[in-house]
């Protein structure tokens, strides 16, 4: 059995009536340690915390939680009218209680019994902070960026950001042995990422967060568990049976151990192939090659045909064992590894030689939605769109685009670019369609889907899946300009970062906007990267 403050996972498999979910995943999470359970949408994370919570039950495998472990409640049991007060009150009723039973026993203290038990509830409640309740719930409603909301907002008047927020804080303030988040980040701006991750790093027990956030992955994280199919020649075709590969370290070193394995799978591959090479050459080899049918007349020439007809004998055994060898490896080869994510050409373009700006903007903007903003991007730029939620990222983008039309100002673009755009979500009209009739085998070469996704229709795949097929339409058809919207939307973190490095090498214009903090880090360290800061007065480019 392990330890009663740790999490395990034992061998758990689970399938929906249609499909299998997961297959055999086993790992642990000590206590006092954190670990981040990754995976693409439709992977099985969401499947996998169900069975966690004990709303499901696994087909195979045994799962042991601590007796009190906590989660974040998508839904809160409490009337949409009850205040928020009274959500963080039910967190901590338990700390409430020895706060009342150390009241109680204090009138009772010349009863040697009561003088016991409230030594132990004294003790009990200097461990678990009773005095300092108060505190600690200011301190973490404001953490969490909370503090400015009343307690005595309703719970239904709050936005669906500031219910998740409050969720959050209910967990962090209750007394739990163990703790398990999905994706928690989501809406907490940099500020309130920073202090849940000087939370988790704080907590006795084991942690276990489900996470498409890189850059708190890399901060809090002890180690990984991948559910999706491992990077080798076994588990890279997408077969569930090499699903929850676990990795020991942070999120920088899950990275590292990506490329070594796809390093490690090339190097297998290279050898076999020049094996391959090698064995046919000789198994090409024909009946003349080997055997001499010209008979000496004299005796020295019978000798010689002896020694060559035993050469020809060895040589024969030689070429029909690499013919078996041949064919043995046929049957035992490994796949070529995927093709690193790359676009395929670039239009022809004059922009650059004209000194042509591509996009050329003059007070442009939308009631409500933009400010006025006036800009100049060259071409080759790549542009990291900033500023806060409502300035206007996703809006500009849409202009540009050519799909939303501003109410002031001036746009113009160069003459004839094309252009394309990533978008938050995606859009497919007919959902008939699959992934090979819009975008052709490059979907599969590129490792995005297996040839069995492939040929699915777009409304049997994943929102992860669909949102290859639109990575797919753009690295075959690259544009003048590229809009990228939200990219790590839906994907998984290892095809991010093949995503970043694609993008890296793009000769043409880029502009992007993001709330991953990890790529908007990785963006303003490169030298072609410039800003444009948008804000709700005075937006300006700098």
């Amino acid at each position: 059995m392990p330890s009663p403050l740790h999490l395990h996972v034992d061998g758990v498999s689970f399938s929906y009536p249609t499909h299998r979910v997961l297959t055999d995943i086993s790992f642990s999470v000590p206590a006092g340690k954190v670990t981040g359970l990754i995976g693409e949408n439709g992977s099985g994370k969401s499947t996998l915390l169900s069975l966690l919570s004990g709303r499901q039950r696994p087909d195979v495998g045994t799962i042991y939680t601590p007796p009190a472990t906590g989660f974040i409640a998508q839904e809160t049991s409490l009337p949409p009218r009850a205040p928020a007060r009274a959500l963080i009150e039910k967190s901590v009723e338990e700390l409430r209680a020895i706060e009342r039973t150390i009241e109680d026993l204090s009138a009772r203290l010349d009863d040697p019994r009561c003088a016991e038990l409230f030594d132990r509830a004294l003790a009990l409640a200097e461990e678990a902070g009773v005095w300092d309740l108060d505190a600690r719930i200011a301190t973490v409603l404001a953490g969490l960026g909370l503090g400015d909301v009343s307690l005595d907002t309703p719970l239904g008047g709050m936005s669906g950001g500031q219910r998740r927020r409050f969720a959050l804080a209910t967990l962090l303030l209750r007394p739990t042995d163990a703790m398990i988040l999905d994706e928690p980040t989501n809406h907490l701006d940099d500020a309130g990422v920073d202090f849940l991750i000087s939370e988790l790093k704080a907590s006795s027990g084991p942690v276990l967060v489900a996470s498409h956030d890189r850059y708190f992955l890399d901060a809090v994280a002890h180690s990984l568990v991948d559910l999706d199919p491992a990077l080798s020649p076994e588990g890279g075709d997408g077969d569930p049976l090499h699903q929850g590969t676990v990795y020991s370290g942070t999120f920088s070193e899950y990275l590292k151990a990506r490329d070594d394995a796809r390093r490690r799978w090339t190097d297998r591959y290279n050898a076999q192939e020049q094996e391959r090479e090698r064995l046919e050459s000789r198994s090409r080899q024909t009946e003349e090659d080997i055997f001499h049918h010209d008979t000496p007349k004299a005796e020295g020439g019978k000798a010689k045909k002896f020694f060559a007809d035993r050469a020809a004998k060895t040589q024969g055994n030689r070429v029909r064992s690499a013919r078996n060898r041949l064919a043995a490896l046929e049957r035992e080869a490994i796949p070529a590894p995927p093709e690193p994510l790359r676009f395929q050409g670039m239009p022809d373009s004059r922009l650059t030689s004209l000194g042509e700006p591509v996009v050329w903007a003059r007070g442009l903007g939308l009631h409500g939605r933009l400010a006025p903003l006036s800009v100049k991007i060259q071409p080759g730029e790549h542009v990291l769109v900033e500023g806060p939620n409502g300035a206007g990222k996703s809006t500009f983008l849409s202009i540009v685009e050519g799909s939303l039309a501003p109410d002031r100002g001036e746009l113009r673009l160069a003459e004839d670019i094309s252009i394309a755009r990533l978008q938050q979500d995606d859009y497919w009209e007919d959902v008939s369609l699959t992934p090979l009739d819009l975008v052709g085998d490059i979907i599969v070469d590129m490792g995005l889907l297996t040839p069995a996704q492939a040929s699915m229709p777009l409304d049997d795949l994943s929102l992860g899946q669909r949102r290859r097929v639109s990575l797919a339409q753009i690295l075959r058809n690259p544009p003048d300009l590229l809009l990228l919207d939200e990219p790590t939307n839906h994907i998984s973190l290892a095809l991010v970062e093949d995503l970043e490095r694609a993008v890296d090498a793009f000769e043409g214009t880029v502009l992007l906007a993001t709330h991953d903090r990890w790529m908007r880090k990785t963006w303003l360290e490169h030298p072609r990267t410039r800003i444009l800061q948008l804000e709700a007065e005075s937006p300006s480019p700098r």
